[in-house]
């Protein structure tokens, strides 16, 4: 999903990638923009399997600001294009290592979202030397209750998708292990099968309607206020009830489409993950946490208090436990929402 981008802030386009090979098989590409000298900074995009989108330079003034936005392993110009072979966590930390070296960065900033928050406190981890700061948006813990709350069939923020429900392929009160293990399987080929469209048709409508329950809640926290900021929430928010609209529209729809091979892309590499724990062993981002108080590392907990994807008591619980600044924006999830953006932007640009 993106937004619109300030050009006043942003003047620099959305450039064509280049690409760093790592190892045999992958090819990591990567964006270079804003300052040539400016301050340096890590773009970590969500996911797993989303790649970067123009969207996420809003927080960024790239008048005085350098944004490196490389796409991680199989997702978005990284090619193969939704590889999961050699598609491990320690793997996406050394390619940022090895992205680092490349151009010649002594240091540099992290800004991450989501999944990518995972890929940023594992990185502080292993090379605190090579880190400034960070600023973590949504922290992802890849607990169960956020990946069943978004993929078992529920009640919960309309998640049945109504009569198309039958379509999902995962029964009602299967075990998470066994429901990421038969998107697995289905998402192991090319997307022709009906079946297999109608999965990744249905993941992206969960992920937009969870995200639309936490926008709608801002909405009414802002309800009765004027200005430029409550207009742009709403707009956000009818836009992506649009793109909502237009999926369910397409959900039964038997054949393929490019949108429907993206999503392939992204959700082959992300139910990867997820059946996998993201490749973190229970602990691990609790000792990553703490390595960061530590290494004395400045960290922006930034959570939307209305995220309905990764609970905002992550944020909190870890800005407890490892220091840091929290913030709690009146926003959802996403990070492209009005309200996000300018936090984001405060945090990125208060250094």
């Amino acid at each position: 999903m993106t937004c619109k981008i300030d050009a006043t802030l942003n003047p620099s386009p959305w450039p064509a990638p280049r690409w760093l090979a790592r190892g045999p098989l992958h090819r990591v590409a990567w964006r270079d923009m804003g300052a040539p000298g400016g301050e340096p900074w890590l773009l970590l995009h969500g996911g797993p399997g989303s790649g970067c989108q123009p969207g996420l330079l809003a927080p960024f003034d790239l008048r005085r600001q350098r944004v490196i936005a490389p796409d991680q392993r199989g997702a978005g110009a990284s090619r193969p294009r939704g590889a999961v072979a050699g598609n491990r966590l320690d793997a996406l930390v050394a390619d940022l290592e090895a992205l680092r070296r490349h151009l010649g960065l002594e240091r540099w900033s992290l800004l991450a979202g989501s999944w990518g928050t995972v890929v940023a406190l594992r990185y502080a981890e292993a090379h605190p030397g090579r880190v400034q700061r960070l600023v973590l948006r949504g922290a992802f813990a890849l607990t169960r209750r956020e990946v069943g709350g978004l993929l078992l069939p529920s009640a919960r923020h309309g998640k049945t998708l109504g009569a198309p429900q039958a379509s999902w392929p995962v029964p009602a009160h299967a075990p998470l292990p066994a429901a990421l293990s038969r998107l697995e399987q289905l998402f192991h080929y090319d997307a022709a099968s009906v079946t297999a469209l109608h999965a990744l048709r249905g993941w992206a409508l969960r992920e937009m309607r969870d995200a639309l329950h936490g926008m709608r809640r801002a909405l009414r926290h802002a309800s009765g206020r004027d200005g430029p900021a409550a207009a742009a929430g709403r707009r956000a928010w009818a836009q992506l009830r649009r793109q909502q609209r237009r999926a369910q529209a397409a959900l039964q729809r038997p054949q393929a489409t490019p949108r429907d091979a993206g999503l392939w892309v992204r959700y082959r590499v992300q139910v990867h993950y997820l059946r996998r724990r993201g490749f973190v062993r229970p602990g691990e981002l609790d000792a990553a946490v703490r390595a960061l108080a530590h290494g004395a590392i400045t960290v922006d907990w930034v959570h939307g208090r209305f995220d309905a994807i990764c609970p905002p008591a992550n944020s909190a619980r870890w800005a407890r436990a490892g220091g840091g600044r929290l913030h709690r924006p009146a926003s959802g999830h996403l990070g492209h929402e009005p309200a996000m953006v300018a936090c984001l932007r405060a945090c990125v640009t208060s250094g």
